[in-house]
């Protein structure tokens, strides 16, 4: 490697790592906002929420990333148009592309490490982060209920659903408004409690947490053995100024915190299983809908599916089909040409009787149909998010070489280093990246665009911008070209001067 690859390379990296390091710490922060209820006042240890933000910063490098390699790519060439040395390296006959070489291999080899990073790291972050997440809500049964609606305390045995409208105290442990519904065996809610306060009581020896509610009513349905009995639907009630619920958490104590449920989303899914999952999605949907289809057709007795017939029945039909002609020639004087007109000749009590069984079968149809429509696009969601977390990977890869290509040039057009309008200008280009991305996602999920296109709309949108600002760079053109408008307008007024003057 020569010696002005090497100082170009070493100054890019340099401002490559301390780039990343700046902004995946502000972007740590920034998301740690996000699951602060989950960690703040939980009793968790130190280690817990280390292991935490460790699984926490993977998941952050598809937004981290795009935007270290803009910002280094316009802080390394804008210090070099400031501080004439690239016009120094242009003097010397080495040309912007020149110049660039050794970067666009090592961006090249970043984006490799990208995928292979977004394919097999990312996925296993957003698995670990999930579970540990969860399992902690296992644990911690504070952190299981959430304000405002009704939260499962999950593998407590009890069966239980508790809604809170406020926590608050040492690690949320006073409740206000908490209403709790108690399931039986068959998973039926047979008991209510409502109370105006509410305390959870703990201690490190015990395995017995204590739910103090004060001030509420009790009610439960009664399920007598006697089937008379049962249609009185007897229930007890009462009322209480201090009720106390026992909650055994000796098998959540020996939880592990780590260890790893059923559920897996699209981003949990590297590349192999995604196209897998893809492939199975697309059959089943295809499925569902020809088999509703199919129901719906039926139901309404339209559009009737032809039987093959053999010759016997060929010959049978062909016989019909002559005396049902000369029926057609003696009724071909008949007065009725509608459906309104035939319903007219019959009795009004059979009228109304078959407008009636009409309106009540389109009514069920389309109600339906509504309920099938909104299943379906919940699974065509599903299967579109599957499309965009694949593609995604790949984007993700090429934005970066995108990106660079964007920065690079866009530095030596501005001429200026440090951390002001570098910083500016690559912050409102990320957030058009970003924004574009975000939208162009939830757009693809709902089926208004294509999955693949939804992926890799806003890497299309920076790839004319690129090759433009690298073009003009290479000529050493400004950032606008105003100059060809500036001299029109200055012979527009020299024209008119001269005709004044004649």
């Amino acid at each position: 490697m020569k010696i002005l690859d090497r100082y170009i390379l070493y100054r890019f990296l340099y401002n490559f790592f301390s780039s990343f390091c700046i902004l995946i710490v502000i972007f740590i922060f920034q998301g740690i906002w996000l699951f602060i209820d989950d960690l703040a006042g939980k009793g968790l240890g130190v280690v817990i929420i280390a292991k935490f933000i460790f699984y926490f910063i993977p998941t952050l490098v598809d937004k981290v990333l795009p935007l270290t390699v803009l910002l280094s790519s316009i802080l390394t060439f804008g210090t070099f148009a400031e501080n004439y040395e690239f016009a120094a390296m242009k003097a010397s006959g080495i040309s912007l592309q020149r110049g660039m070489r050794s970067l666009i291999v090592f961006v090249l080899f970043l984006g490799v490490v990208t995928f292979f990073f977004a394919n097999n790291i990312i996925p296993k972050s957003e698995q670990k982060m999930f579970n540990l997440r969860r399992n902690i809500a296992k644990v911690k049964p504070a952190a299981a209920i959430t304000e405002g609606v009704f939260s499962d305390f999950e593998g407590t045995g009890e069966g239980m659903n508790i809604k809170v409208d406020r926590k608050y105290g040492e690690q949320d442990r006073f409740l206000d408004n908490v209403i709790i519904h108690i399931k039986d065996k068959q998973a039926v809610n047979t008991t209510v409690i409502k109370a105006k306060e509410g305390e959870l009581i703990s201690s490190e020896d015990s395995d017995i947490i204590e739910l103090v509610l004060k001030d509420g009513n009790y009610y439960k349905e009664l399920k007598p053995k006697r089937s008379e009995e049962k249609r009185k639907h007897p229930f007890a009630k009462a009322k209480f100024e201090t009720y106390t619920i026992n909650i055994d958490i000796s098998e959540l104590n020996n939880q592990d915190l780590e260890e790893e449920g059923n559920i897996t989303t699209d981003k949990m899914k590297n590349v192999v299983r995604l196209v897998k999952d893809i492939d199975s999605l697309e059959k089943n949907n295809l499925e569902k809908v020809e088999a509703f289809s199919k129901n719906i057709i039926t139901r309404m007795g339209a559009f009737p599916v032809p039987t093959k017939q053999d010759s016997i029945q060929k010959a049978q039909r062909a016989k019909l089909d002559k005396t049902e002609l000369t029926e057609k020639k003696k009724a071909q004087y008949d007065s009725i040409s509608t459906i309104k007109e035939f319903i007219k000749t019959l009795p009004e009590w059979q009228q109304l009787q078959i407008v009636t069984s009409a309106r009540t079968s389109t009514k069920s149809i389309l109600t339906t149909v509504i309920g099938k429509k909104e299943e379906l696009q919940k699974r065509f969601k599903f299967y579109n998010s599957h499309i965009l977390s694949l593609h995604k990977k790949y984007a993700l890869a090429f934005s970066c070489i995108i990106l660079f290509f964007v920065g690079a040039p866009l530095g030596a057009i501005i001429r200026k280093g440090g951390l002001g309008l570098p910083m500016v200008i690559a912050i409102i280009l990320f957030l058009a990246y970003y924004f574009i991305g975000v939208f162009a996602g939830n757009y693809s999920k709902e089926n208004n665009i294509h999955p693949i296109l939804g992926a890799w709309l806003s890497t299309l949108i920076m790839l004319p911008m690129g090759i433009s600002l690298t073009r003009r760079a290479t000529a050493d053109r400004g950032l606008i070209g105003f100059g060809h408008i500036m001299d029109g307008i200055k012979n527009l007024f020299k024209k008119k001067e001269k005709e004044d003057t004649e």
